[in-house]
């Protein structure tokens, strides 16, 4: 298996290209690379480089590489979640699974029923797990977090309805079929996933006058990290 490792500015460092310290410990404590050996780069915005290790320190690993490359593996839409957290065991379990499915951006919203919104050491921690995931599934494009913020604040920011907009979409039960919905000739699509216990009735309805559509994921109750998968492989599925 390609060892691949993350160099946000690779592009600029190019060809003699220095590991950032985190990437450069695993490479030396944990895969104990040493040189001669050879290595994949990505900066997480789409560009890769096969690269060369030439020196290896305690804490540091160089490396040659060759000019980095454009390679798209971004799923055929774009999916935005606005979702509720899960809590911390769930959430990295989560993120990981929908960086590895494609989704371009998870919103953390908070709702009437979150009992604790993710505190700032948990989004990084999240954010390192997207790092991981895309070394391990060979994707280019880094999964963006955006910061945490209100149902209220996020409805105040995005346009739903609009010609030009993404599908908005709602989790709720006795919505229309995801499939159905997902079906429409539009490359992007967002949805609100809210937390355990649902959003309430006030949230679904503030949703809905924003135009969302109401979806429906089937007949049984899903945790947010479940529910969260089984859109994505829907929206996604190309």
């Amino acid at each position: 298996m390609t060892r691949r490792y993350y160099v946000p500015d690779l592009l600029t460092q190019h060809p003699h290209v220095r590991l950032p310290d985190d990437e450069a410990a695993h490479a030396v404590k944990v895969m104990r690379l040493r040189a001669g050996d050879s290595v994949e780069l990505f900066d997480g915005r789409g560009s890769q480089a096969n690269a060369e290790v030439t020196n290896v320190g305690r804490r540091e690993c160089e490396c040659l590489s060759e000019q980095p490359q454009h390679v798209d593996r971004e799923a055929g839409r774009r999916l935005v979640l606005a979702i509720a957290i899960p809590k911390p065991d769930r959430a990295k379990e989560m993120v990981e699974r929908l960086t590895e499915l494609g989704v371009h951006e998870i919103v953390p919203l908070t709702f009437a029923r979150t009992q604790r919104p993710p505190s700032d050491s948990l989004i990084g921690k999240l954010e390192r797990i997207v790092v991981e995931a895309c070394k391990q599934s060979n994707r280019n494009q880094l999964m963006t977090i955006a910061p945490v913020m209100s149902l209220d604040q996020w409805i105040g920011q995005t346009a739903p309805g609009q010609s030009d907009s993404p599908i908005h979409l709602v989790a709720m039960p006795g919505g229309g079929p995801l499939r159905d919905a997902a079906q429409q000739a539009n490359p992007a699509v967002c949805c609100v996933i809210g937390p355990e216990g649902g959003l309430t009735e006030d949230e679904l309805a503030r949703c809905v006058e924003a135009g969302m559509r109401p979806v429906d994921l089937g007949t049984r109750i899903l945790r947010i990290e479940t529910a969260a998968c089984v859109v994505a492989a829907r929206v996604l599925d190309d």
